[in-house]
């Protein structure tokens, strides 16, 4: 969350430079002025995806050597998928590390491909939830539109379903625009469970594949304040958040190189995130669930 101060803290996540390493991440990261970083600590093995492991005894001790000199927090670790063979005991060494480097926040998606396999999703996230609690971790449950769960109503579903104090929902504003889901939705959602927030911008259209929402997902995102996306409405509508900029676009990183493209997110995103803070209104924030200590802690 944002700090004592109510500065939100601004993050590079690591689909932005998905080709770069924690270490070289971080080191951006930095010289482009972010706060923090949101590393991917398990790999998806997608295409361009870094080939080193992350958490290999050498990648560790460069991360954590890259984040000591530059001072940098780490906000949140990526990326937990629910599959079909889903084990979440796998996802251990990932927390365990991400809780050494200060992270508070982890994030999780569904991919299984069965659309009656509701209690498997809630029963693999709940058991997440339960193995992230020990090193400190909330699981943020996002809904990327060409997932198994492609809504906000659909991602609340589980979270409720599984009962977590840590658990979460990730709102990422693409997949908003993408599965279209109206900003008013998210006054349904208890603020407690809103805890940061990954920004980009679009074209007006939507991708009517799921072979083109992909596309544009992982090679094509915009600046903030170039396309069509109501931040303004969605800041209106949440409680105050950390912003993590997950903004891949292939032209711009072979156009511009990593650093340039990272410094130009987080330039724009300040520039459109600061102006609409500054004419925020009030909106009702959901009250949070029946908030315990141990969701406190969280």
């Amino acid at each position: 969350m944002p700090d004592d101060a109510g500065t939100p803290l601004y993050s590079l996540a690591h689909l932005t430079l998905i080709n770069a390493t924690a270490p070289e991440l971080i080191y951006i990261a930095a010289r482009a002025g972010y706060d923090a970083v949101s590393p991917r600590f398990i790999q998806m093995n997608v295409p361009g995806e870094f080939r080193e492991s992350p958490i290999d005894k050498a990648m560790v001790s460069a991360t954590k050597t890259a984040l000591q000199s530059t001072g940098l927090k780490v906000l949140d670790i990526e990326l937990a998928r629910v599959t079909e063979d889903c084990d979440p005991r796998t996802f251990e060494r990932a927390f365990e590390l991400g809780g050494e480097l200060g992270a508070t926040r982890m994030i999780m998606s569904a991919w299984t491909t069965s659309r009656d396999d509701r209690d498997f999703v809630v029963d693999c996230y709940a058991e997440t939830c339960e193995i992230a609690a020990l090193y400190g971790l909330s699981v943020d449950l996002e809904f990327p539109s060409f997932s198994r769960l492609r809504t906000l109503d659909e991602a609340l579903d589980i979270v409720r379903a599984a009962d977590q104090p840590n658990g979460g929902i990730l709102v990422d504003t693409l997949y908003l625009h993408l599965s279209r889901v109206d900003v008013g939705e998210l006054l349904h959602v208890p603020g407690n469970l809103l805890n940061f927030l990954h920004i980009s911008d679009a074209l007006p259209g939507i991708a009517d594949t799921r072979e083109g929402m992909i596309q544009l997902a992982r090679d094509a995102r915009l600046y903030p304040g170039e396309g069509c996306i109501d931040f303004a409405g969605i800041i209106e509508r949440m409680p105050p958040v950390d912003y993590s900029i997950e903004l891949p676009n292939q032209s711009r990183v072979a156009e511009l190189g990593f650093e340039e493209h990272a410094r130009r997110c987080l330039i724009h995103a300040k520039r459109t995130f600061g102006s609409v803070r500054s004419q925020r209104r009030t909106y009702p924030i959901p009250p949070t669930e029946s908030t315990t200590d141990a969701q406190r802690a969280y």
